[in-house]
């Protein structure tokens, strides 16, 4: 019995070695990253592109949408949400399959401004740390407005203006309702969810996003 105690002791004592030491290479990865490209920076460089879009340029319940069904959480962390993770994993280990990825908002934005081809332990937490630093410089409706400017919507667009152009065929504050809520679906799979491809599956995705914006009060049962 003294040999397992000790056993499951020098067990955890590794986990927590190892556990400290990717925490380290991660925030050394952030870090790094930070030196190379400050955060004003590549806020700049994101403002500067093509079309990119303000905040007022945008309909109010197409940013309604993106946190219900992505971060629902957005308006009370600090980049980093451990309870939304905790949710996610549970709802990935009781499904049986890889549903909810866990991240924020935040995270996402982080990770496609600094880390896009790097799919490792380390990044995540970087990308956490970056998560946190940015939040730290930039109030909610920023991090919104860069975030809708950052991600891929499919079909070669990738930002909110190139997708409703390229999907409606207008800017996207004369997005409808329908229009807004089948958008914010696209870019949780954009190959699987592209408008182009499968918008039968974007119709599919679309009920969940109406779903969480129920559950987060955005959206009444009578305007389904």
């Amino acid at each position: 019995m003294k040999i397992i105690k000790k056993l499951i002791l020098l067990l955890f004592i590794g986990f927590v070695f190892v556990c400290g030491v990717t925490v380290k290479e991660g925030y050394d990865k952030f870090q790094d990253a930070l030196k190379k490209r400050p955060i004003e920076t590549v806020i700049d460089e994101l403002k500067n592109k093509d079309n990119y879009t303000t905040y007022d340029n945008i309909p109010q319940i197409y940013f309604d949408a993106v946190v219900a069904v992505e971060d629902r959480r957005f308006y009370i962390h600090n980049g980093f949400d451990i309870v939304g993770t905790m949710r996610a994993l549970y709802n990935d280990l009781r499904a049986g399959e890889l549903l909810e990825g866990g991240s924020t908002l935040s995270q996402q934005l982080a990770k496609n401004l600094y880390f896009p081809q790097d799919s490792s332990i380390t990044r995540k937490i970087a990308e956490m740390f970056m998560a946190m630093k940015m939040e730290n410089q930039y109030e909610k409706k920023d991090i919104l407005e860069f975030y809708v400017n950052a991600i891929y919507y499919g079909s070669g667009y990738y930002c909110i203006y190139d997708a409703s152009m390229g999907y409606f065929e207008k800017e996207p504050i004369k997005m409808t309702e329908d229009e807004c809520t089948l958008l914010a679906g696209i870019p949780n799979a954009p190959s699987v969810y592209s408008l182009d491809v499968n918008p039968e599956l974007a119709r599919k995705r679309q009920e969940k996003v109406i779903e969480s914006m129920v559950a987060c009060g955005y959206w009444a049962e009578s305007d389904q």
